[in-house]
């Protein structure tokens, strides 16, 4: 009998313990439940489980279970694709009429309806912020990039709780929701490993993330994150690029959930750092346009717009703006600059196709799994309009160019073979922006007129949309989209989530537009401002301030006085649909009710006060920082990827910079770095021998080493730089003094210093080195210091 027992028992801790599938006892209830996902209460996040609606005795047996109910979506809820590209003006793609073959968003077209009066805000991190929370850029703390925050409502770049995402939204809903890509919203002060994270998408209601922070990345060497882990996936990858690895990723993520869950539906929002500089792109992607902008600039600008008629996304009336007088004539050009421009724009269309059959990768990985039919797929051409940040003659080293660096003719041709790879960091001039942007005036920052805020988007639903291959004109804005998601993945606008009463959207659902495409639209009003150029439209008339500082100007050009130093213009832009006939004069009592309703906006919106300023925002103690009132920094091994906003201050000042560490013979590696080989600076020992690397630019003459000719012995040692800055003002001269043990071994001197930022997308690092070394022909990353890095110290000095 105990030998019976004893097996019943254990059989029933088998049963326990490894779930074997054996008959449920009769008298077992299933579970039940009294609710059903039709009830829940949507505009309230998180959905709170019902309450228990079961039996407790004393005993199971005698007890009632009742699970809580999953949150789930909307009955066959549609899995939605959010997919953005970086600096693409109206006139780029073959979609809207540019000379860049973008099949996969010309394939979109001709299965769904193309807009061509959508806009954004003119801007990166204003745009992405207004996208993913449906409220105009003020009002969600964005009036500018991160790394030019000020200290106002609008401005602060701390996106307040009460405009949760379109990813915390459809979370809460039932969605699974993942990020690839840029994310230029997170504070700069917040931005390293040490959080607080709840700006990063993780805490934005994105499940997961892979990606990176900030406005630019080096595609062949990104500082990327998978969630809030630092990854490194081009160390030991020759062949690594960005965009191949963000669609390699996603495809994964997609085909993983359709495999494990293929009933519950995606959001991934896709938004590549392409085609924002750095431009780059695999070798034969930027062959395939060889010769095709021989013609220039000038000519270029032409053929698009006639295409543009020929295709219709722009009416038959519409007048080619004037070339703006800042840029060049192409046929004055000398035939060097011919040629190296000429390449410029080759490896951008080159970067811009790539990333844009890779995008059709992800597409096809939906289409793999059967969904396509009820996936919406809403793609942005730019964030913007293109971009003139590269100077008149472009740049090998956007970074550079932004701190004074300019760069001659030249230099430039040594550089040609090397436009797109890894060894540059390039920008194309401001006049092939303008050729990007056609019909329009102006460009990327001037969010005036349309040239900085017209972008082409294209809206794909096979399910709904049946005008396939359609044109709609009704003006709407980036902050339309998570309307319109929400309006078709059938879920309401929350009122409150996670305890905080929401902001009503400032947006408007764009899906009325599908199924007519003469219909008026809903969008009446909207403002435009940044960096103190704005406009207004209302009713198919734009009052636009006319720029005051040049977009190509970092520093400088600027009034401390936009409400009154700016002159207007006026526009019908129902009739004009590239503002190219300003009717200021002619309406003088139109201009001024719309300057009028501008300025009512603008108290809504949390647009004041305004700023003209530009470069001057990015100097270090405007905003917090985790280094605010340090003067001595330690750090040990294993502290990289720290980002220059968290980072001690190496720019304008003196400081000393020391090492201890442990040595073992024939001693090498990096003890710490600041950017890397377009900007940056590294104390190190190369052949056992210590040195001290810096970098102004990637130009020779900015170059300076500084080595000992002795070897370091085994053993402990204090290898130390004395940087000694010149002052009298930002970016001066400096002369470095290299010691070990207290004893100067080598010295240096370079004559103008990184006045700004070293990098836009490189870190402080100790021990080791990511992203790009500063000379390729010393060392390469990650370049791990093989002895024993006991410690890293940092000292300002006056």
């Amino acid at each position: 009998m105990k030998k019976q027992t004893r097996s019943v028992l254990l059989s029933l801790v088998a049963l326990i313990v490894f779930g074997c599938n054996q008959p449920q006892p009769e008298k077992a209830t299933a579970p039940t439940s009294t609710s059903s996902p039709d009830q829940f209460d949507r505009t309230v996040l998180p959905i709170l489980p019902h309450p228990f609606a079961g039996v407790v005795d004393t005993n199971a047996s005698q007890s009632k279970p009742d699970f809580p109910i999953e949150v789930s979506a909307p009955k066959d809820a549609p899995n939605v694709l959010l997919i953005m590209t970086d600096d693409v003006g109206f006139g780029a793609s073959s979609t809207f009429g540019g000379p860049i073959a973008t099949p996969t968003f010309d394939s979109l077209a001709a299965t769904g309806l193309r807009y061509n009066e959508f806009h954004t805000t003119a801007l990166c991190s204003p745009s992405r912020a207004s996208l993913i929370s449906g409220r105009n850029h003020h009002n969600v703390a964005s009036g500018d990039i991160t790394e030019f925050a000020t200290g106002y409502d609008g401005y602060n770049s701390l996106v307040p709780k009460s405009c949760a995402s379109v990813g915390e939204i459809l979370k809460d809903n039932g969605w699974n929701t993942g990020w690839w890509g840029k994310m230029h919203n997170v504070p700069d002060w917040k931005s390293s490993t040490s959080g607080p994270f709840d700006l990063w998408p993780n805490g934005l209601g994105f499940e997961y993330f892979y990606g990176f922070l900030g406005g630019d990345s080096h595609q062949w060497r990104p500082a990327l994150y998978e969630n809030t882990n630092p990854v490194e996936p081009y160390v030991g990858n020759p062949d690594y690029i960005l965009d191949k690895d963000l669609a390699d990723n996603a495809i994964a993520y997609i085909r993983k959930h359709n495999s494990v869950s293929p009933g519950k539906p995606f959001f991934a929002y896709y938004c590549t750092g392409t085609a924002h500089a750095p431009h780059h792109a695999p070798k034969d992607w930027i062959a395939k346009y060889k010769g095709k902008f021989d013609q220039g600039w000038d000519k270029v600008r032409e053929e698009t717009y006639a295409r543009q008629k020929q295709i219709g996304v722009i009416p038959q009336n519409t007048k080619l703006t004037p070339r703006n007088e800042n840029a060049p004539e192409w046929d004055t050009l000398s035939a060097d600059q011919k040629k190296f421009y000429a390449k410029e724009m080759e490896v951008y269309a080159g970067a811009l196709s790539f990333a844009d059959y890779n995008i059709g990768r992800v597409i096809d990985a939906v289409r793999q799994t059967g969904q396509l039919d009820n996936t919406i797929i809403i793609y942005i051409m730019g964030d913007n309009g293109a971009s003139a940040e590269g100077s008149v003659q472009g740049t090998t080293n956007e970074v550079g160019a932004s701190s004074g660096f300019p760069e001659d003719i030249a230099f430039q041709m040594t550089q040609y073979d090397r436009l797109g790879s890894m060894y540059t960091y390039n920008h194309y001039s401001y006049a092939w922006a303008l050729a990007m942007d056609a019909p329009f005036q102006w460009t990327k920052q001037v969010a005036s007129h349309f040239g900085g805020t017209r972008n082409g988007m294209v809206i794909s639903y096979p399910k709904v949309i049946k005008d396939k291959g359609g044109l709609r004109s009704q003006f709407h804005h980036i902050i339309d989209i998570v309307p319109t998601i929400l309006e078709l993945c059938g879920v309401p606008q929350p009122k409150r989530v996670n305890g905080v009463d929401q902001r009503p959207m400032d947006g408007v659902s764009m899906a009325y537009s599908f199924n007519d495409a003469k219909v008026k639209s809903t969008r009446t009003t909207q403002y435009f401002e940044m960096m103190g150029n704005r406009a207004i439209y209302h009713d198919g008339w734009v009052a636009a301030t006319t720029p005051y500082r040049n977009p190509w100007q970092i520093i400088g050009g600027e009034t401390k006085y936009p409400s009154r130093d700016f002159k207007w213009e006026l526009y019908n832009v129902a009739e004009d649909f590239s503002e190219s006939d300003n009717l200021a004069a002619k309406y003088p009592d139109t201009l001024k009710r719309l300057q009028a309703l501008f300025y009512e906006e603008a108290k809504k919106n949390h647009v004041l006060p305004l700023d003209a300023t530009m470069g001057e925002r990015a100097q270090p103690g405007i905003r917090p920082s985790l280094t605010t009132g340090r003067t001595h920094f330690e750090y040990y091994d294993g502290a990289f990827r720290i980002p220059e906003g968290s980072a001690p201050i190496f720019v304008n000042h003196s400081w000393t910079l020391t090492a201890d560490i442990t040595t073992q013979a024939n001693a090498k590696g990096v003890l710490a770095t600041m950017g890397g080989y377009f900007g940056g600076f590294a104390l190190m020992i190369k052949d056992g021998k210590p040195a001290f690397l810096y970098r102004s630019t990637n130009q020779p003459k900015w170059f300076v080493n500084i080595q000992s000719p002795e070897k370091i012995s085994a053993g402990n040692h204090k290898v130390t730089i004395d940087f000694v800055y010149d002052g009298g003002g930002f970016g001066k001269g400096a002369n470095m003094i290299l010691s070990v043990d207290g004893k100067q071994v080598a010295k240096g001197r370079i004559e103008r210093t990184v006045w700004g930022r070293f990098s836009l997308d490189e870190t402080w690092d100790v021990g080791q080195d990511t992203g790009t070394p500063v000379e390729f022909d010393i060392y390469d990353v990650p370049f791990k210091f093989n002895g024993t890095l006991n410690k890293v110290t940092v000292d300002y000095k006056a």
